[in-house]
């Protein structure tokens, strides 16, 4: 029973680490969503929006970042309900299938892994597909803002003032703080649709890596008891978080003069203030793992080879199993 699981598992880990080691050319946001859809042969319902779609909900932040891009943005929304579902979890998954950094631009170093920033999103589908195969009483739910960041004549800019799902407006004062922008109307779009706590995993800040290494990600959490079952969960997982505090002192640094809030703060805590800045989208308890680390490894390790890790598909399994 226990090898059963494991193999079960294992496929979803497998396919969330295939997913973030795709080329960036083959897996654009209509490709990671046409690999979404492939999750409804396993009994996940799963809906597409398109861009006229997504303008018509408002979604402003998830939109502007999309913007600079030839390649269409696409919103994901998955449902894993099985009869008799004895609790929900909801879960947000960053999805930007290339991150240049927009007019705030990534170096090339900075750049040569930025293939796997939807490795959130990859967490997401593939405990999707793990949680279906297992058969788990858990109703599950999953959102994934899927787009590309890039510069071009119709990019967005330093100084653009942004209005998201939420109603609330943000200035932007680094186009490469993106993935922010698009887990703020996803994060609201999930509340939206009833949800009652929040699992979100991004590969969101360099701050994380520099503050606890490639192989840690940092958590962070809106309500204790949510994020106590986080830590739980991982624990048991056997994947490695650390929490950090969501110090409320640093709210001040987002405060903008045009805006209800900035997209980035100083040089300072910069981990924190991302995490400040999505909680501003939400009521729900929320735990939001920064998983910049170890999300992709820069060479082989004992769990696996080069590349994208899978990082997060173990952790989702086991608080869904624990709710």
């Amino acid at each position: 029973e226990e090898v059963e699981r494991a193999k079960r598992v294992a496929e979803g880990v497998h396919w969330a680490r295939d997913l973030v080691n795709e080329p960036p050319n083959v897996l654009t946001p209509e490709a990671l969503a046409e690999a979404a859809l492939s999750l409804k042969a396993f009994g996940v319902e799963v809906e597409v929006l398109d861009e006229e779609a997504i303008r018509a909900l408002g979604m402003g932040a998830f939109l502007a970042v999309a913007q600079g891009s030839e390649n269409p943005p696409r919103f994901i929304a998955l449902r894993y309900a099985p009869e008799g579902a004895r609790e929900r979890l909801d879960l947000v998954g960053k999805g930007l299938t290339f991150d240049s950094g927009g007019y705030s631009l990534k170096s090339t170093e900075g750049m040569a892994t930025m293939k796997g920033d939807m490795a959130g999103g990859a967490a997401v589908l593939g405990a999707m597909k793990s949680a279906a195969l297992l058969g788990l009483p858990v109703e599950i739910r999953g959102y994934i803002a899927a787009c590309e960041n890039l510069i071009s004549g119709r990019a967005y800019r330093l100084g653009d003032v942004l209005k998201t799902l939420s109603g609330k407006t943000v200035e932007v004062m680094n186009t490469d703080a993106e993935g922010r922008l698009t887990l703020a109307d996803a994060l609201a779009y999930a509340e939206r649709q009833g949800a009652k706590r929040i699992l979100e995993l991004s590969t969101l800040t360099g701050s994380a890596v520099v503050a606890l290494g490639e192989e840690v990600a940092a958590l962070f959490a809106t309500e204790e008891t949510w994020g106590k079952q986080g830590e739980e969960a991982a624990k048991k997982a056997g994947e490695k978080v650390w929490p950090l505090p969501l110090e409320k002192a640093y709210r001040e640094k987002l405060k903008s003069p045009v805006a209800d809030l900035k997209n980035v703060g100083d040089r300072y805590g910069g981990a924190i203030a991302a995490a400040l800045f999505l909680a501003e989208f939400v009521q729900v308890p929320l735990v939001h793992l920064d998983i910049a680390g170890p999300a992709f490894a820069r060479k082989a390790h004992a769990l696996g080879p080069e590349g994208g890790t899978g990082f997060g598909v173990r952790t989702i399994l086991k608080v869904a199993e624990a709710l």
